[in-house]
C-alpha cells in the first residue's frame, strides 16, 4: 500500500464518519423533524463525540497495518472480530438482530421485551402525533368518594354512541339501575401513548390509562356490577387491555378487552370479594406494558362502608427503565435489559420524580388513609412515613381479614397494595419513602405537609437547624 493509497483511504474513512453524520441528521429530520432533533439531542451528541474517536482509532489502525504489512496484518484483524462476534453472541444469550438490545431472550408468553427496530422507526415517525403531558403525575388527592358514607349525586348516563375522547379521558363512575345485590357501575377508560417527563429534562415515552400514572382510582361496592369500557386512542401505535385483579374471570378482564389502536370494547364483571386491587395492561409483555406506566387501583369497599376519615390520598410506586443513567437528559428509550435484570434507572411515586412533593396537606388531628399500591414489575415497596407510625395497615390491602396495629413500615409485593390509616398529632414535613432507601435517590419520596399547633407534650425540639442538616 502506497502513502498516496493510504492517505486517501483515510481521507475516505474521515469524509464517510462526515457523510454518516449529516445522512444521520437528515434521516431523524426526515422521521421526526425538529422535534425529534431535540428529543435527541443528548443521545446525538455523545454519538457524535463517540465516532470521533472511532474514527480516530481506524486512522490509527491504518497506519498500524500498513507499517507492519497490510494483508497479514488485514487478515488476522478480520478473524479477530468474527471470533470476539462468535463469543459475544453465545456468551449473551440468543442474538436478535433487528431489535434493542440485541441480547434479550425471554421464555415468556407472547412476544419478548426487546424493542424490534421497525417499531423504534414508526415511534421516531409519529412522534409528532404524541401527546405532551405537562405532569404525568396523577394528584394523590383525587380518590373518589364512598357511596356507602355519602351517596354520590345522580349522573347524567352517557350512551356508546354520544362517547367521545373528552368523555373518555375524564373516567367516571356512573351508578344505573340497581342490580342484585348491587348497581351497575360504569368506568370510562382511554389508554394513551404519550410524552411526558420523569424529571426536568428527561422525556419518557408514557402509557397510561387516561394520560396520568397512575391511571384514575376507581371505588365500587362489594356486589356492584362494573361495566367497563376501553378505548385505544387512535394515534396510539400498541395493542392495549385491562386486567382487573377484583375481577374473576379470564385474565381479569385482559382476554376480553384487547384493542387495537381506535378500538373500543366493553366487558362487565362482578365484584365478589371486597378489598383494594390493582388493574393493569396485560398485554404480552405485560411487564413492558406496567413498566411504561399503565396501572392504577380499584377500591372495593365492603356493603358497609369504610370507616369515614378526614383525608384520603392515593399512592402508587413504579418502576421505570431507561437506556440512559440516572439523571441522563433528553428522550429516554425503554430498556429491556435492565427490566429483565431488575434494575430500574427510576422508581417513583406517582409516576414521576416528586410527583407527591407539593400536593398533600393535612391538619392537626386529621385522620388520614392512604391507599398505596405497587405497579412493579421488580420490587417489594418497604412503605414508611418518617415521623409517623401507622395506627392501622390492612396488610396486602386486605378487608375482612387480620389487620395490624402500631406499624412503622409495611410490605407493598409487586402488584399488590396496603390501607395505612393514622392521626396527625404534630404539624411540620412528613416524608414518604420506600425504606430501601436508595431508591429516594431514583424518586421515590413524598411530602405530607401537616400544618396546626404544635404540641411540645408530643414532641419539643429546635427546628432552626433543620434546612442546614437537610442540606446536608
Amino acid at each position: 500500500m502506497s502513502h498516496f493509497s493510504l492517505k486517501r483511504l483515510s481521507f475516505v474513512l474521515v469524509g464517510g464518519f462526515v457523510l454518516f453524520s449529516i445522512l444521520l441528521i437528515v434521516a431523524i429530520l426526515f422521521l421526526g423533524g425538529i422535534d425529534l432533533l431535540v428529543y435527541l439531542q443528548t443521545s446525538l451528541i455523545q454519538g457524535f463525540g463517540f465516532g470521533i474517536a472511532v474514527t480516530a482509532l481506524l486512522f490509527f489502525l491504518l497506519r498500524l497495518v500498513w507499517r507492519l504489512h497490510a494483508v497479514p496484518m488485514g487478515i488476522s484483524l478480520v478473524f479477530f472480530l468474527i471470533g470476539v462476534a462468535m463469543f459475544v453472541s453465545v456468551s449473551m444469550g440468543k442474538l436478535y438482530t433487528f431489535q434493542y438490545p440485541m441480547f434479550v431472550n425471554s421464555f415468556g408468553p407472547g412476544f419478548g421485551p426487546g424493542l424490534p427496530l421497525k417499531n423504534a422507526f414508526a415511534f421516531f415517525k409519529n412522534i409528532k402525533n404524541f401527546e405532551v403531558i405537562e405532569d404525568i403525575a396523577r394528584d394523590p388527592n383525587d380518590v373518589p368518594p364512598s357511596r356507602v358514607i355519602e351517596e354520590m349525586p345522580e349522573m347524567a348516563l352517557t350512551s356508546e354512541m354520544e362517547m367521545d375522547n373528552s368523555n373518555i379521558l375524564e373516567t367516571v363512575s356512573e351508578h344505573t339501575v340497581p342490580a342484585e345485590g348491587g348497581e351497575v357501575v360504569k368506568v370510562y377508560l382511554e389508554t394513551t401513548e404519550v410524552l411526558s417527563e420523569i424529571a426536568p429534562g428527561i422525556i419518557y415515552n408514557y402509557w397510561t390509562f387516561n394520560n396520568t400514572v397512575p391511571g384514575p382510582m376507581v371505588r365500587v361496592t362489594e356486589g356492584d356490577i362494573v361495566e367497563v369500557t376501553i378505548h385505544n386512542k387512535q394515534t396510539n401505535l400498541h395493542p392495549h387491555n385491562i386486567d382487573f385483579h377484583a375481577a374473576t374471570g379470564p385474565g381479569g378482564g385482559g382476554a376480553v378487552s384487547v384493542v387495537a389502536p381506535g378500538e373500543t370494547k366493553v366487558f362487565r364483571f362482578k365484584t365478589l370479594n371486597p378489598g383494594l386491587f390493582v388493574y393493569h395492561c396485560a398485554v404480552p409483555n405485560m411487564a413492558v406494558h406496567m413498566a411504561h406506566g399503565m396501572y392504577g387501583l380499584i377500591l372495593v369497599e365492603p356493603k358497609a362502608g369504610l370507616s369515614k376519615v378526614d383525608k384520603e390520598f392515593y399512592i402508587m410506586q413504579g418502576e421505570l427503565y431507561t437506556t440512559g443513567a440516572l439523571g441522563r437528559t433528553g428522550l429516554q428509550v425503554f430498556d429491556a435489559k435492565k427490566m429483565m435484570d431488575g434494575i430500574p434507572e427510576y422508581i417513583t411515586f406517582n409516576g414521576r420524580t416528586g410527583g407527591l412533593a407539593e400536593h398533600m396537606q393535612a391538619k392537626v388531628g386529621d385522620t388520614i388513609r392512604m391507599y398505596v399500591g405497587n405497579g412493579g414489575v421488580a420490587h417489594n415497596s418497604s412503605f414508611h412515613i418518617v415521623g409517623e407510625i401507622f395506627d392501622t395497615v390492612y396488610p396486602e390491602a386486605s378487608i375482612g381479614g387480620a389487620m395490624f396495629h402500631n406499624v412503622q413500615t409495611t410490605n407493598i409485593p409487586a402488584g399488590g397494595a396496603t390501607i395505612v390509616e393514622f392521626k396527625v398529632e404534630y404539624p411540620g414535613k412528613y416524608v414518604l419513602v420506600d425504606h430501601a432507601l436508595m431508591r429516594t435517590d431514583k424518586g421515590a419520596w413524598g411530602v405530607l405537609t401537616v400544618t396546626g399547633e404544635a404540641d411540645p407534650d408530643i414532641f419539643d425540639g429546635d427546628f432552626s437547624t433543620t434546612a442546614e442538616q437537610g442540606a446536608h
